[in-house]
C-alpha cells in the first residue's frame, strides 16, 4: 500500500508539474481543512544541496518540497538561507511526522525531527502554525492523499 502511494505521488508530481501553475501540494489538517502550497521540487541530490539558499525572499504560498529516494532521519542545516523556514517532515505513508518551526537564517546547526522521513516541505517560518497544519495531518497533491 505505501508503495502504491509513493508511485501515486510521484506520478501526480510529474503529471502537475507539466500543466498549469506548476506542483501543489495539498495539506490535510485537523484544525483547518486543506491548506495548498505551491512547490518547487528538490529531486537530486544538487537540487536539494542548493534548496533555499541565497534567496531574499519566499511568495507567502510557495515552498520547495525534497523528494528523497528513502525513508530516514534526514538533516538539513540552514547554511546560506536567508530566509527564516518551517521544515514539514512527512512520512512515507503520507502522514506529517513532524515539524520544525522557524529555523534560524544562516545557522549550520543540524535540523532534524529525530523520525524517518520521505519527503521534506520547506515554507515561510510560521506558516505551519498559522494554517493549523500539526504532526499527524496528511499530506497530498491537488487534493489526493500520496
Amino acid at each position: 500500500m505505501v508503495q502504491r502511494r509513493v508511485i501515486v505521488l510521484a506520478v501526480v508530481l510529474l503529471l502537475t508539474a507539466c500543466g498549469h501553475g506548476g506542483p501543489e501540494v495539498a495539506i490535510h489538517t485537523a484544525k483547518t481543512g486543506t491548506v495548498r502550497v505551491k512547490v518547487e521540487i528538490a529531486r537530486t541530490p544538487d537540487e536539494q544541496a542548493l534548496g533555499l539558499m541565497y534567496r531574499s525572499s519566499l511568495p507567502g504560498d510557495h515552498g520547495m518540497l525534497f523528494l528523497f529516494p528513502e525513508e530516514t532521519d534526514h538533516r538539513f542545516w540552514m547554511k546560506n538561507t536567508y530566509i527564516p523556514l518551517d521544515m514539514i517532515f512527512i512520512a512515507a505513508d503520507g502522514h506529517i511526522a513532524g515539524i520544525h518551526p522557524h529555523a534560524v537564517p544562516l545557522s549550520e546547526a543540524p535540523i532534524s525531527i529525530e523520525k524517518p522521513a520521505k519527503w521534506v516541505l520547506e515554507v515561510n517560518a510560521g506558516w505551519a502554525a498559522k494554517h493549523g497544519v500539526a504532526p499527524g495531518d496528511s499530506v497530498g497533491l491537488l487534493g489526493a492523499t500520496p
